[in-house]
Protein backbone atom coordinates (compact mmCIF):
# COMPACT_ATOMS: atom_id res chain seq x y z
CA UNK A 1 0.00 0.00 0.00
CA UNK A 2 1.25 3.54 -0.99
CA UNK A 3 0.92 5.89 1.96
CA UNK A 4 1.88 8.94 0.17
CA UNK A 5 -1.55 11.41 -0.01
CA UNK A 6 -3.05 8.65 2.24
CA UNK A 7 -3.90 9.62 6.20
CA UNK A 8 -3.56 7.21 8.86
CA UNK A 9 -4.68 7.16 12.73
CA UNK A 10 -3.01 5.83 15.56
CA UNK A 11 -4.49 5.81 18.98
CA UNK A 12 -2.02 5.89 21.78
CA UNK A 13 -0.10 7.13 19.43
CA UNK A 14 2.59 9.19 21.71
CA UNK A 15 3.98 6.97 23.27
CA UNK A 16 5.93 2.95 23.45
CA UNK A 17 4.35 0.68 20.42
CA UNK A 18 2.29 3.73 19.32
CA UNK A 19 4.71 6.25 19.21
CA UNK A 20 7.42 3.65 17.18
CA UNK A 21 4.26 3.05 14.97
CA UNK A 22 3.66 6.83 14.26
CA UNK A 23 7.37 7.33 13.35
CA UNK A 24 7.21 4.79 10.73
CA UNK A 25 4.12 5.55 8.93
CA UNK A 26 4.91 9.49 9.01
CA UNK A 27 7.97 8.48 7.95
CA UNK A 28 6.53 6.14 4.88
CA UNK A 29 4.81 9.60 3.67
CA UNK A 30 1.29 9.04 5.28
CA UNK A 31 -0.71 12.44 7.18
CA UNK A 32 -0.73 10.65 10.69
CA UNK A 33 -3.40 11.72 13.20
CA UNK A 34 -1.62 11.06 16.65
CA UNK A 35 -4.86 10.20 19.08
CA UNK A 36 -3.79 10.03 23.04
CA UNK A 37 -5.12 11.13 26.03
CA UNK A 38 -1.39 13.14 26.95
CA UNK A 39 -1.86 16.37 25.04
CA UNK A 40 1.71 17.51 26.30
CA UNK A 41 3.71 14.18 24.70
CA UNK A 42 1.60 14.06 21.73
CA UNK A 43 1.28 17.65 21.12
CA UNK A 44 5.51 17.50 21.22
CA UNK A 45 5.65 14.51 18.87
CA UNK A 46 4.02 16.07 16.22
CA UNK A 47 5.47 19.04 16.59
CA UNK A 48 8.59 17.12 16.33
CA UNK A 49 7.49 15.28 13.23
CA UNK A 50 6.28 18.07 11.74
CA UNK A 51 4.44 18.26 8.37
CA UNK A 52 2.33 15.90 7.82
CA UNK A 53 1.93 14.55 11.49
CA UNK A 54 -1.31 16.31 13.69
CA UNK A 55 -2.67 15.16 17.06
CA UNK A 56 -6.15 14.36 18.46
CA UNK A 57 -6.66 14.77 21.74
CA UNK A 58 -8.86 11.62 22.91
CA UNK A 59 -10.20 9.26 25.17
CA UNK A 60 -10.64 6.10 23.47
CA UNK A 61 -13.66 5.36 25.75
CA UNK A 62 -15.19 8.35 25.19
CA UNK A 63 -16.96 7.49 21.63
CA UNK A 64 -17.75 11.05 20.52
CA UNK A 65 -14.23 11.80 20.93
CA UNK A 66 -13.00 8.73 19.09
CA UNK A 67 -15.44 10.44 15.92
CA UNK A 68 -13.69 13.70 16.32
CA UNK A 69 -10.15 12.07 16.19
CA UNK A 70 -11.32 9.84 13.37
CA UNK A 71 -12.61 12.74 11.44
CA UNK A 72 -9.69 14.92 12.01
CA UNK A 73 -7.87 11.82 10.43
CA UNK A 74 -9.77 11.46 7.25
CA UNK A 75 -9.70 15.28 6.93
CA UNK A 76 -6.15 14.89 5.84
CA UNK A 77 -6.59 12.33 3.09
CA UNK A 78 -7.97 9.36 2.69
CA UNK A 79 -8.23 7.37 5.90
CA UNK A 80 -6.23 4.18 5.12
CA UNK A 81 -4.88 2.93 7.81
CA UNK A 82 -5.49 2.86 11.35
CA UNK A 83 -3.37 1.27 14.16
CA UNK A 84 -5.28 0.57 17.72
CA UNK A 85 -1.91 0.93 20.33
CA UNK A 86 -4.14 2.42 23.33
CA UNK A 87 -4.43 -0.04 26.17
CA UNK A 88 -2.93 -0.53 29.80
CA UNK A 89 -3.01 -3.24 32.35
CA UNK A 90 -3.76 -3.96 36.18
CA UNK A 91 -2.86 -7.13 38.32
CA UNK A 92 -6.29 -8.03 40.11
CA UNK A 93 -7.00 -11.53 41.23
CA UNK A 94 -10.33 -13.65 40.55
CA UNK A 95 -10.12 -12.87 44.61
CA UNK A 96 -7.96 -11.27 46.95
CA UNK A 97 -5.75 -12.57 49.41
CA UNK A 98 -8.35 -12.46 51.77
CA UNK A 99 -11.47 -14.03 49.59
CA UNK A 100 -12.79 -10.58 48.76
CA UNK A 101 -14.03 -10.91 45.07
CA UNK A 102 -12.63 -8.93 42.26
CA UNK A 103 -13.84 -4.94 42.17
CA UNK A 104 -16.03 -5.50 39.28
CA UNK A 105 -15.14 -1.53 38.66
CA UNK A 106 -11.65 -2.26 37.99
CA UNK A 107 -12.71 -5.03 35.58
CA UNK A 108 -15.10 -2.76 33.19
CA UNK A 109 -12.37 -0.17 33.62
CA UNK A 110 -9.70 -2.20 31.67
CA UNK A 111 -12.26 -3.58 29.26
CA UNK A 112 -13.54 -0.16 28.78
CA UNK A 113 -9.94 0.78 27.73
CA UNK A 114 -8.55 -2.14 26.34
CA UNK A 115 -11.85 -3.42 24.60
CA UNK A 116 -14.29 -0.87 24.28
CA UNK A 117 -11.39 1.48 23.14
CA UNK A 118 -10.64 -0.70 20.07
CA UNK A 119 -13.82 -1.28 19.27
CA UNK A 120 -15.06 2.43 19.22
CA UNK A 121 -11.96 3.67 17.03
CA UNK A 122 -12.02 0.21 14.40
CA UNK A 123 -15.42 0.66 13.62
CA UNK A 124 -15.46 4.36 12.98
CA UNK A 125 -11.86 4.01 10.91
CA UNK A 126 -13.92 1.27 9.28
CA UNK A 127 -17.35 3.64 8.05
CA UNK A 128 -14.41 5.99 6.92
CA UNK A 129 -12.57 3.73 5.06
CA UNK A 130 -15.40 2.30 3.17
CA UNK A 131 -15.48 5.33 1.13
CA UNK A 132 -12.32 5.39 0.18
CA UNK A 133 -11.51 5.06 -3.86
CA UNK A 134 -9.60 1.20 -3.85
CA UNK A 135 -5.91 1.38 -4.25
CA UNK A 136 -3.94 -0.44 -7.00
CA UNK A 137 -3.92 -3.45 -4.79
CA UNK A 138 -7.68 -3.55 -4.29
CA UNK A 139 -7.41 -2.31 -0.62
CA UNK A 140 -9.77 0.49 0.98
CA UNK A 141 -8.03 0.27 4.20
CA UNK A 142 -5.89 -2.20 6.95
CA UNK A 143 -7.19 -1.97 10.54
CA UNK A 144 -4.64 -3.21 13.03
CA UNK A 145 -5.51 -4.03 16.83
CA UNK A 146 -3.14 -4.67 19.51
CA UNK A 147 -3.66 -7.43 21.78
CA UNK A 148 -0.71 -9.30 24.15
CA UNK A 149 0.33 -12.94 24.81
CA UNK A 150 -1.98 -12.61 27.23
CA UNK A 151 -4.42 -13.27 25.44
CA UNK A 152 -3.49 -16.88 25.06
CA UNK A 153 -1.20 -17.02 28.34
CA UNK A 154 -2.68 -15.10 31.08
CA UNK A 155 -0.79 -15.25 34.27
CA UNK A 156 -1.87 -14.89 37.74
CA UNK A 157 -3.40 -11.31 38.38
CA UNK A 158 -4.52 -11.12 34.63
CA UNK A 159 -7.96 -12.11 34.77
CA UNK A 160 -9.19 -8.44 33.44
CA UNK A 161 -5.93 -7.65 31.33
CA UNK A 162 -6.47 -11.47 29.33
CA UNK A 163 -10.45 -10.95 28.79
CA UNK A 164 -10.28 -7.63 27.32
CA UNK A 165 -6.69 -8.96 24.65
CA UNK A 166 -8.83 -12.04 24.13
CA UNK A 167 -11.46 -10.36 23.11
CA UNK A 168 -9.64 -8.40 20.64
CA UNK A 169 -8.26 -11.74 19.04
CA UNK A 170 -11.72 -12.38 19.28
CA UNK A 171 -12.85 -9.54 16.92
CA UNK A 172 -10.02 -10.23 14.70
CA UNK A 173 -11.81 -12.94 12.02
CA UNK A 174 -15.35 -11.47 12.33
CA UNK A 175 -13.98 -8.27 11.81
CA UNK A 176 -12.14 -8.93 8.78
CA UNK A 177 -15.04 -10.98 7.49
CA UNK A 178 -17.33 -8.17 8.17
CA UNK A 179 -15.33 -6.12 5.86
CA UNK A 180 -14.35 -8.01 3.11
CA UNK A 181 -17.27 -6.99 0.99
CA UNK A 182 -15.78 -3.31 0.89
CA UNK A 183 -12.26 -4.29 1.10
CA UNK A 184 -10.99 -3.30 3.86
CA UNK A 185 -8.53 -5.77 6.51
CA UNK A 186 -7.92 -6.34 9.49
CA UNK A 187 -4.87 -7.94 11.34
CA UNK A 188 -4.04 -8.12 15.39
CA UNK A 189 -0.72 -8.06 16.55
CA UNK A 190 -0.42 -10.01 20.08
CA UNK A 191 3.07 -8.73 21.76
CA UNK A 192 5.28 -10.22 24.19
CA UNK A 193 7.91 -8.18 26.57
CA UNK A 194 8.49 -5.04 25.13
CA UNK A 195 10.35 -2.17 26.07
CA UNK A 196 7.58 0.77 26.73
CA UNK A 197 7.79 3.12 29.00
CA UNK A 198 5.90 1.03 31.65
CA UNK A 199 8.67 -2.08 31.75
CA UNK A 200 11.14 1.09 31.91
CA UNK A 201 9.92 1.37 34.86
CA UNK A 202 10.99 -1.37 36.82
CA UNK A 203 14.42 -2.63 38.22
CA UNK A 204 16.88 -3.45 36.27
CA UNK A 205 17.10 -6.49 37.65
CA UNK A 206 13.55 -7.35 37.10
CA UNK A 207 13.86 -6.47 33.85
CA UNK A 208 17.17 -8.59 33.17
CA UNK A 209 14.87 -11.05 34.52
CA UNK A 210 11.51 -10.75 32.43
CA UNK A 211 14.34 -10.63 29.30
CA UNK A 212 15.80 -13.90 30.18
CA UNK A 213 12.41 -15.70 30.24
CA UNK A 214 12.29 -14.85 26.77
CA UNK A 215 13.06 -17.95 24.10
CA UNK A 216 14.94 -16.27 21.86
CA UNK A 217 16.73 -13.36 21.53
CA UNK A 218 17.16 -13.31 25.17
CA UNK A 219 15.73 -9.37 25.58
CA UNK A 220 12.85 -7.35 25.65
CA UNK A 221 10.52 -6.37 22.45
CA UNK A 222 11.84 -2.91 20.60
CA UNK A 223 9.14 -0.57 19.61
CA UNK A 224 10.55 -0.03 16.50
CA UNK A 225 10.05 -4.31 16.15
CA UNK A 226 6.34 -3.79 16.52
CA UNK A 227 6.14 -0.98 14.10
CA UNK A 228 8.36 -3.02 11.76
CA UNK A 229 5.00 -5.81 11.57
CA UNK A 230 2.59 -3.25 11.32
CA UNK A 231 4.39 -2.00 8.37
CA UNK A 232 4.18 -5.32 7.00
CA UNK A 233 1.11 -5.78 7.73
CA UNK A 234 0.31 -2.95 5.76
CA UNK A 235 2.78 -3.86 2.91
CA UNK A 236 1.30 -6.96 2.70
CA UNK A 237 -1.97 -7.59 0.67
CA UNK A 238 -2.91 -10.89 1.20
CA UNK A 239 -2.52 -10.77 5.06
CA UNK A 240 -5.63 -10.56 6.73
CA UNK A 241 -7.79 -11.80 9.62
CA UNK A 242 -4.71 -13.00 11.43
CA UNK A 243 -3.20 -12.88 15.14
CA UNK A 244 0.50 -12.64 14.84
CA UNK A 245 2.26 -13.01 18.11
CA UNK A 246 5.66 -10.93 18.60
CA UNK A 247 6.99 -12.92 21.81
CA UNK A 248 10.33 -14.01 20.89
CA UNK A 249 8.93 -17.26 21.31
CA UNK A 250 7.77 -16.85 25.16
CA UNK A 251 5.29 -18.57 26.96
CA UNK A 252 4.27 -17.16 29.88
CA UNK A 253 4.39 -19.33 33.42
CA UNK A 254 1.50 -18.92 35.25
CA UNK A 255 3.38 -16.14 37.31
Amino acid sequence: MDLQGASAIVTGGASGLGEATTRRLHGAGAAVTILDRNAEQGEALAKELGGQANFAPADVTKYEECQAGVAQAAANGPLRVAVNCAGMGIAVRTINRDNTPHDPAAFKFLIDINLIGTFNVMTLAASSMATNDPDPGGDRGVIINTASVAAFDGQIGQLAYSASKGAVVGMTLPAARDLSAVNIRVNTIAPGLMDTPLLAMLPEPARASLAASVLYPKRLGIPDEFANLAMAIIDNGYLNGETIRLDGGIRMQPK
